[in-house]
């Protein structure tokens, strides 16, 4: 059972709710494309799932089918009991809800560091925190070692990005340190219930073992560089890098930001923390 736009139209109306905007609310409203979700995520039974923002449970109740264990985070506690109801009436016994804002939680108590084969991270992201989420999870929390979220689609862009494309940037970099990130799909605004301005897309990041280099000095060069990605690096990181680290490296200075794969940031970190 997943929900249709009359559905959630129907629950909001009827516990005096709406989409808020200071959450960046967009609810799922096209069952295909929550059974879409649920099958790109690859689970089952004997896996375990996080989902983020759940909201009214479109999504939750389409990865409950897969009968892996699905744990339901929702911050806005007015939704959290309508979601509570939603998943007693639905019969499932795989789901658990917690009502905890994903941008301060402890991931260590929140998810089971020890389960086996890690988590699954699956949800449709609200905008305003999709990027520093997915961010602060790849930094931060090791046990979730695969992710599949629907965010803006200039953001799963720039997530998914090569090097020497336009959305190459920061975060892109990031993503290719700690895994493999791609797009599976587009999804149109109209499956939203409020229509967003912008359409999004699913992007699927999985955890591989990073190279051999120290992410903070490795993502502060980064930030470094592209704060001035217009500029040749010897500009952007004057004063940082010097000749002989480029050298060192093997990167040019008059390259930019942006021609730099995963493998010419880590010789350049290397160089100048003198390994």
């Amino acid at each position: 059972m997943t929900h249709s736009r009359p559905t959630v139209r129907s629950l909001l109306d009827d516990h005096g709710l709406a989409p808020r905007r200071d959450l960046g609310q967009n609810f799922v409203v096209d069952p295909n494309t929550v059974r879409r979700i649920a099958v790109l995520a690859r689970v089952g039974p004997s896996d375990h799932v996080v989902e983020v923002g759940a909201g009214l449970g479109s999504l939750t109740l389409a990865l409950a089918e897969t009968g892996a264990s699905i744990t339901a985070i929702e911050v806005d506690h007015g939704v959290v009991p309508v979601l509570r109801q939603i998943v007693a009436d639905s019969g499932a016994t795989n789901i658990t809800v917690i009502e905890a804002d994903a941008m301060q939680a402890d991931w260590n108590t929140l998810l089971d560091p020890t389960v086996e084969g890690g988590w699954t991270l699956v949800a449709n992201l609200p905008y305003n925190v999709g990027t520093p989420l997915v961010c602060d999870i790849l930094d931060d929390v090791a046990h979730v070692t695969r992710l599949l979220v629907m965010v803006q689609r200039e953001v799963a862009e720039r997530f998914a990005a090569a090097p020497g494309s336009r959305a190459y940037g920061a975060i892109s970099v990031k993503a290719a340190y700690w895994g493999t990130a791609r797009i599976v799909g587009f999804v149109p605004a109209s499956v939203f219930l409020p229509t967003p301005n912008v359409e999004s897309a699913l992007v699927e990041i999985t955890r591989r073992r990073p190279p051999d280099a120290d992410p903070q000095a490795l993502f502060g060069l980064v930030r470094t560089a592209f704060g001035q990605r217009r500029k040749m690096l010897r500009k952007s990181l004057s004063g940082v890098v010097t000749d002989e680290q480029f050298a060192s490296a093997d990167v040019a200075p008059t390259d930019r930001p942006e021609d730099l794969d995963l493998g010419a940031w880590v010789r350049l970190t290397t160089a100048v923390s003198g390994g």
